[in-house]
């Protein structure tokens, strides 16, 4: 499998490209801002899997070129495209009343529009069967348990998820799955700067190697779906 994957550079998307790799057949390129981080991640990556086929790509998904920087990467290494895991994003703690329309601006930016961006960049390198992966959140699903301070965020991830169930309609004839998995709360660095000294029972490991998993096989039983990811009922 050909897979491009963003957010790689801690959390569950850093663990989900340690378990990719593990199965030599899949070429994996990582996408993330922070050139130290895919240098450990390769590291890592080649410590758990020497024949590991990982390509670590700094880039910024909102001020770096697609067309002239990315697409060029993509195509020393891939020929196609087979999974694109839209997985890179922010959270912020911000209560409603001291949030300006720049913060929703900003979270819409990162958690929505980069993904937009980048989806209709690298369409013409996705073939069928494809399989577009986006990293939701329990936040923005409906009718799920909601909590202050994340109108913005929780907004965003609620775009995302209307987003996937649209385009998987839009590419249903090219047979191009689009899927989007909600996710309940993993223990990342995002989510301890967010939440000082919360425990998940959920473990980035974990979470990563659930990606990893169904943005493999998950379009062969789900197609513009909004999946819940979370051992808590919404």
């Amino acid at each position: 499998m050909n897979i491009l994957l963003t957010g790689a550079s801690s959390g569950v998307g850093f663990e989900a490209v340690l378990e990719l790799i593990l199965n030599s057949e899949n070429k994996v390129i990582a996408l993330a801002r922070s050139a130290d981080k895919l240098n450990r991640l390769l590291e890592i990556a080649k410590g758990f899997n020497p024949d590991c086929n990982l390509f670590p790509v700094q880039f910024d998904l909102l001020n770096d070129d697609i067309e002239k920087e990315l697409k060029p990467l993509i195509a020393q290494q891939f020929s196609q495209i087979d999974v694109l895991i839209n997985n890179a994003g922010n959270l912020e703690v911000k209560p409603f009343a001291e949030s300006s329309e720049v913060d929703f601006v900003e979270m819409l930016q990162s958690n929505f529009l980069n993904h937009v961006r980048l989806i209709q960049g690298v369409l013409p390198l996705l073939k069928s069967p494809s399989h577009i992966v986006n990293i939701g959140s329990m936040g923005g699903f409906q009718g799920s348990a909601k909590f202050a301070g994340l109108s913005a965020y929780s907004a965003s991830k609620a775009a995302l998820h209307n987003f996937t169930e649209c385009l998987a309609e839009e590419l249903k004839e090219k047979k191009i799955s689009v899927n989007c998995l909600a996710l309940g709360s993993a223990q990342t660095e995002m989510l301890e700067k967010a939440f000082p000294g919360y425990e998940s029972p959920v473990m980035a490991f974990e979470m990563g190697k659930y990606i990893a998993d169904f943005a493999l096989t998950g379009h062969k039983f789900f197609n513009g779906k909004v999946i819940p990811v979370a051992v808590t009922t919404p």
